[in-house]
């Protein structure tokens, strides 16, 4: 019996590694794809997409960012996403703070709780054509101010919902402690409560970047001209009407995902405990 108990036993954590590696196995397949296609010419990768390629074909690269303006979408893309996430933390922080200290109290903060978690389930398409017009009367469209701010909007929501889950985790005697000693609200918040939020304003920060970064929809409605666009934007040039250059349209995104990907490996213990924490803990 025991025996038998033990080969069950044994055989179960085999059967996770295999399901574990098949897991493993289609989540890198894309990325396999654009890695070895990055590197081939259009005729190898038309005679066999799955295969290593004959020689390290570097062109690709070369070509893609002369065709897109890289070192331009690469700026556009970094000052959206840095800016935005700044903001992100800034409003999300302090509005999930006071909810969490307050929606218990007053029924305003409660309903302003609420209404951030359902607004989480409005689609963009939804407010697309009225936000467009109201950029354009203000002159937004075409601007990274415009894109910054319509980005900001959509993620304070979400990022609050991480963040009351959390706050509430904070002991409230420090707050005290800080208020005899004659600090005001915000000077307790800044000064006190921000830096023990570490742990989820890294998972914040994390999730937006990777968002941010990938960002095509609202991104295609609010930069049209060339100048402003950002990379995920600009992936539309290698595809037209006739043509499509697949070979440079991997090297491009092979280039637009490697700073996001350094990015995310830096954050993801933080990513993974911040996540845990607000769950738990709210």
């Amino acid at each position: 019996m025991k025996n038998r108990k033990k080969r069950n036993k044994k055989a179960g954590k085999y059967f996770l590694l295999l399901l574990s590696i098949i897991v493993v196995v289609l989540y890198l397949f894309p990325f396999y794809i654009v890695v070895v296609n990055a590197f081939k010419t259009p005729m190898e990768t038309a005679g066999n997409a799955l295969a290593f390629p004959t020689g390290l074909i570097t062109d690709n690269f070369h070509d893609a960012a002369k065709k897109i303006n890289f070192n331009r979408a690469l700026k556009n893309s970094l000052i959206v996403t840095g800016v935005s996430v700044a903001l992100i933390v800034f409003f999300s922080s302090m509005s999930g703070y006071v909810i969490a200290r307050n929606h218990m109290k007053n029924r305003f903060f409660g309903f302003l709780d609420r209404t951030f978690m359902s607004s989480q389930m409005l689609p963009f398409q939804v407010v697309m054509v009225p936000v467009y017009r109201l950029f354009r009367m203000y002159g937004l469209l075409n601007t990274l101010a415009g894109e910054i701010i319509m980005l900001t909007g959509m993620s304070v929501a979400y990022a609050s919902f991480l963040y009351v889950g959390f706050v509430k985790s904070v002991p409230y005697e420090l707050e005290e402690a800080a208020r005899i000693d004659g600090a005001g609200p915000f000077k307790t918040f800044f000064i006190v409560v921000f830096p023990l939020l570490t742990p989820v304003t890294a998972t914040v920060a994390a999730l937006h970047v990777m968002w941010l970064w990938n960002d095509f929809n609202v991104a295609l409605i609010m930069l049209q001209k060339d100048a402003v666009r950002t990379l995920t934007v600009k992936q539309f040039y290698f595809f037209t009407q006739y043509s499509s250059d697949y070979n440079m349209a991997f090297a491009a995104s092979l280039m637009g995902m490697i700073p996001v990907l350094i990015f995310f490996m830096a954050m993801q213990k933080y990513l993974i405990n911040g996540i845990t924490d607000g769950a738990v803990k709210g």
